[in-house]
C-alpha cells in the first residue's frame, strides 16, 4: 500500500509541475472583443 501511495503522489506532483510549465510558457491570445459598459453616476461619490 505504501508504494502505491508514493507512486500516486509522484504522478500528482508531475502533473502539477507540468501544468505550471504549460501555463507559464503557453502564449495565450489576448481577448480581441471590445467591452463597453455604462456606469451610473450614482455609483460614484460626489
Amino acid at each position: 500500500m505504501g508504494k502505491v501511495t508514493i507512486i500516486l503522489i509522484v504522478i500528482l506532483l508531475v502533473a502539477i509541475v507540468a501544468g505550471c510549465v504549460v501555463l507559464a510558457y503557453w502564449d495565450f491570445p489576448a481577448p480581441s472583443s471590445r467591452v463597453e459598459k455604462v456606469l451610473p453616476d450614482a455609483r460614484f461619490p460626489k
